[in-house]
């Protein structure tokens, strides 16, 4: 062994606790855990910066029935749904899917009119509705929960009744 890596050796046990080894970046320790969503996820937003919830409240109700009738995709609505919705909406499509095809039915828009449309607010940037949906054959509800986040409104929730 060299005189020089006896000397590294030798140093190695004589570091201070505080100072940093070479090639490391100090930092300091403040004993809670750092969590990357807390800074750079979704933020929560409040109403007061939140756009009027209405027209995207009618926009979703109207994706989601031509959705489920397969005359639109599920992905143009992607942006404005969380993961939950998402996957809840995609088992409901292929459902619907399998249903028309045991039927022989192919995929068509649908023929409906919103009817009433019940917002509350049960507390700062979050938004729920009711949605009636009045078709040719039956008439319907479409429930809903938004949730404000990053100046934006997502739907955390979405079922058709």
């Amino acid at each position: 062994m060299s005189a020089t890596a006896r000397h590294h050796d030798d140093d190695a046990g004589q570091e201070s606790e505080g100072a940093p080894s070479p090639g490391t970046r100090a930092t300091k320790h403040t004993g809670a855990p750092f969590v990357e969503d807390e800074f750079f996820g979704a933020q929560p937003a409040s109403r007061a910066t939140l756009p009027h919830p209405e027209p995207l409240i009618d926009n979703l109700t109207r994706c989601v029935i031509e959705i489920l009738a397969g005359a639109r995709d599920l992905e143009q609505i992607a942006r404005w749904v969380d993961d939950d919705v998402y996957k809840h909406l995609l088992k409901r499509v292929v459902l619907s899917t399998r249903a028309r095809q045991a039927k022989g039915q192919a995929a068509r828009r649908p023929n409906f009119t919103i009817g009433s449309m019940s917002i509350y607010e049960p507390r700062d940037g979050v938004v729920e509705a009711v949605v009636i949906v009045v078709g040719k054959a039956r008439t319907r509800a479409v429930a809903m929960r938004l949730e404000g986040f990053d100046t934006r409104w997502r739907a955390t929730a979405i079922n058709v009744l």
